[in-house]
């Protein structure tokens, strides 16, 4: 029994040690309604991967998987939510995400086709009294280490609509950003997943990181 403790309490010493050369973790969220928010399972580590190298980010290889309502959302800078379906929050999901928005969260809502009438329902609960706006080209979320004087790129076509930035901003600070028509996490996906031409791959995670960027630098 000692040699069983002494094992995992070792293991425990060695994950701590582990995760204390990374600066932080980012996460994606796990919603409830049916929705595929597993969706894009390269994505995130690909993403990470990018910005760790291109920006010295130092942020863990891996992304954690969090709940809306779950307290452990408050451990993360950055929280990134995607899928094809519907999306429900609960009253309590509504009030943490809520407090953890206000308190310095972001959230970035990747719309992968089909979503869009679900997020901005919910989304809708979480903050009552804002909309979501299109955010100018010149925003901040544009021009971080990478520039894009023409907003979003586009990664996959769905209806033939431009790619829209839209954000929610709360006291002025733009607390979630809402990539819709564009598909930003497929472009992040390993390669061989959807044969994208390299060039729109690498505007994808430029982007992708111009907004981990923001999100550690701004909020």
């Amino acid at each position: 029994m000692k040699k069983i403790m002494f094992t995992g309490l070792l293991l425990v010493a060695c994950c701590q040690l582990v995760s204390a050369q990374y600066a932080y973790k980012i996460a994606k969220l796990k919603y409830n309604g049916g929705g595929d928010w597993y969706a894009n399972k390269t994505a995130l580590p690909n993403l990470i991967k990018f910005a760790n190298a291109n920006l010295r980010m130092n942020i863990f290889p891996e992304e954690d998987i969090v709940e809306p309502g779950s307290p452990d959302i408050f451990s993360y800078p950055f929280v990134h939510m995607t899928g094809h379906g519907n999306v429900t929050f609960s009253a309590t999901d509504v009030q943490n995400l809520r407090r953890y928005l206000m308190s310095g969260g972001f959230l970035h809502v990747d719309d992968n086709y089909g979503m869009d009438k679900f997020i901005r329902r919910e989304m809708k609960k979480v903050f009552p009294e804002l909309n979501f706006v299109e955010l100018p080209f010149n925003h901040p979320v544009y021009q971080q280490r990478f520039k894009f004087a023409g907003g979003l790129p586009k990664v996959h076509e769905h209806d033939g609509k431009a790619p829209q930035g839209f954000g929610l901003i709360y006291q002025g600070r733009l607390v979630c950003f809402y990539s819709y028509e564009c598909d930003l996490g497929n472009g992040w996906e390993d390669q061989s997943i959807y044969n994208d031409p390299e060039p729109v791959r690498q505007q994808a995670l430029r982007m992708g990181a111009n907004l981990l960027q923001y999100a550690t630098t701004t909020n």
